[in-house]
C-alpha cells in the first residue's frame, strides 16, 4: 500500500470513529428522561450512593428537573432535541473530509475550534446554572477527547497533501 493510501485510509478510519460518537453523543440526547431513570436505577443496583453520594445526589435532582419538565413543561426538552439535531448534522459536515481531506480540511479545523470552546462555555455557563464543578470538568473532557482525534486528523491530511502536490520544476541554467 502507498503513504498516500495509507494515510487516506487512516484519516476514514478516524473520520467515522468521530462521527461515529459524535452521533451516539447526539442520539442521547433524546431519550433524556427514561435515560435518567435507568442511570439511576443502575447506580442504586451497583451502591453508588453509599460510595459517592454527592454524583448521587445531583444525578436525582437532574433527573427531578428532568421529570418535572417532562410532566409539566415538555416544551423545555424540545432544546435538547435541538441539541441532538445539531450533533447529527455536524456529523454529516464530517462526510466532506471523508471524501476529499485535503479539500474539506476546514470542516476539521472546524470541529477543533468547537472542541476548544466547549472549555470556556462551560466554566462560564456552568457556574452560571448551577452545574457542579466536577460536572463542568466531565464535560470539558468532550472537547479534550473530541480534539485529539481530530488534531491527528489534521496531521495526517496536511501530511497527505504535502505527497499530493508536484515537486517544483527548475528552470535550467
Amino acid at each position: 500500500m502507498s503513504d498516500r493510501a495509507a494515510l487516506l485510509k487512516g484519516i476514514r478510519v478516524r473520520l467515522v470513529l468521530f462521527v461515529v460518537c459524535l452521533v451516539l453523543s447526539g442520539a442521547t440526547a433524546f431519550p433524556l428522561v427514561h435515560e435518567l431513570h435507568g442511570l439511576e436505577s443502575l447506580l442504586r443496583a451497583l451502591s453508588v450512593p453509599e460510595h459517592l453520594p454527592a454524583l448521587m445526589e445531583w444525578i436525582e435532582r437532574v433527573r427531578r428537573g428532568l421529570d418535572t419538565a417532562d410532566a409539566d413543561y415538555p416544551f423545555l426538552l424540545y432544546g435538547t432535541d435541538w441539541l441532538a439535531f445539531a450533533h447529527l448534522a455536524i456529523a454529516v459536515a464530517f462526510y466532506g473530509p471523508y471524501r476529499d481531506p485535503v479539500r474539506n480540511i476546514w470542516v476539521v479545523e472546524f470541529g477543533m475550534i468547537a472542541c476548544v470552546g466547549i472549555v470556556p462555555l462551560a466554566l462560564v455557563c456552568g457556574p452560571l446554572r448551577g452545574i457542579p464543578l466536577w460536572w463542568s470538568v466531565i464535560d470539558m473532557s468532550f472537547g479534550v477527547f473530541g480534539i485529539l482525534p481530530l488534531y491527528d486528523v489534521h496531521r495526517r491530511i496536511r501530511r497527505l497533501e504535502s505527497l499530493s502536490v508536484n515537486p517544483p520544476v527548475r528552470a535550467a541554467i
